[in-house]
């Protein structure tokens, strides 16, 4: 496109690509040089090419470079495999920071509890946004280290990153810097803790170290030894200390504390979703092989097991638990939909 406007200036350009060239983080550059106004176009699966496995779509576009404009909003029609009109996608050539530009301000040097990966900004790269024990078990160095202070921010990235289901039409939307007015909202907060705790890409386990995010408390699911941390339930209940230095860190511009250690109100959605992972807990405390510090993704693996591969599998034999976790995830999806809105109107990602 770039040898084309300044080899054949003041063309009609009409091409097919992904649209990251219009909404992608690295093409900031090429934006800046090309200046050229759109005039219309439509977007398609990729897999209706042949040999393209990828689910993303292929915008064809048509350029009139000698209007001399920079790419702004992009209106596209969109049709799926079968050619069938399903609706109008926009694309972005003006976007603000990317989210993981906003995670980073949320870095913590103190001790760890675990360790979120950032890998992309976009769809695209969901697969690779995980809670894990630390950094040392991902390539990448991209992430960022968890704690007490940043629990609720890290909470807020990966809740986001998931809470919207993946499709070929999203693929490459850009998640972003959010606006500020997220700092207040309690409740998001709170919902997304829940969220956290409770998705499969929480990916903590009691094998490798201690683990720190069972959210309920030894009398709650009936543990029959006392766990070797209760940090999660302390910091839900508020009885974890937060020092002055971080409040005075994590706060906004009037002032106001970000997060202070008063115990954490839920709403019904998020509620629901705790009493059906209590019900889990308890049910897997039940067994006589369990183990009192097992994280939720170790209960997972107790139940379904690995393939000959060492992947997870995706059910169990043990009806008892298939309904449970049936349950717990039917609630996670209720608690997704109420967090959805909040995701565009902070402006993390735009409609």
């Amino acid at each position: 496109m770039a040898n084309i406007y300044d080899k054949i200036p003041n063309c009609i350009l009409g091409q097919f690509s992904t649209m990251k060239f219009v909404n992608g983080s690295n093409f900031r550059k090429f934006k800046e040089f090309f200046l050229a106004k759109y005039i219309s176009g439509f977007v398609a699966p990729a897999e209706t090419f042949d040999n393209v496995k990828g689910k993303f779509p292929i915008g064809f576009t048509i350029w009139d470079t000698a209007q001399k404009t920079k790419i702004d909003t992009i209106s596209t029609d969109v049709f799926d495999k079968n050619a069938n009109f399903i609706g109008i996608k926009n694309f972005y050539g003006n976007l603000p920071e990317i989210i993981n530009k906003w995670i980073v301000d949320y870095r913590s040097n103190r001790e760890s509890i675990g360790y979120l990966t950032t890998r992309g900004n976009d769809f695209q790269n969901n697969n690779f946004i995980q809670i894990i024990n630390h950094k040392k078990l991902v390539k990448s160095n991209r992430g960022v280290s968890i704690d007490k202070i940043n629990l609720v921010s890290v909470s807020i990235y990966l809740s986001v990153r998931h809470c919207i289901e993946a499709t070929w039409l999203n693929d490459r939307d850009q998640f972003l810097y959010p606006n500020d007015n997220w700092k207040k909202d309690k409740e998001f907060h709170s919902d997304c803790l829940a969220f956290a705790l409770f998705h499969g890409q929480n990916k903590i386990t009691s094998s490798d170290e201690t683990n720190h995010w069972i959210p309920f408390t030894e009398s709650e699911v009936d543990a029959k030894e006392k766990f070797a941390s209760n940090f999660m339930s302390d910091f839900i209940s508020g009885k974890l200390k937060i020092e002055q230095d971080a409040n005075l860190l994590f706060a906004d511009e009037s002032g106001d504390k970000l997060y202070d250690n008063k115990p954490r109100e839920f709403s019904p959605e998020a509620k629901a979703v705790f009493d059906a992972g209590r019900e889990l807990w308890r049910y897997y405390h039940s067994q006589p092989s369990c183990n009192v510090n097992a994280s939720f993704y170790d209960i997972r693996e107790y139940f379904q097991g690995r393939n000959d591969k060492g992947r997870m599998n995706s059910k169990s034999d043990d009806e008892t638990y298939m309904s449970l976790i049936g349950d717990l995830r039917e609630k996670l999806k209720i608690l997704a939909d109420k967090i959805k809105p909040k995701v565009y109107e902070y402006e993390f990602l735009k409609e």
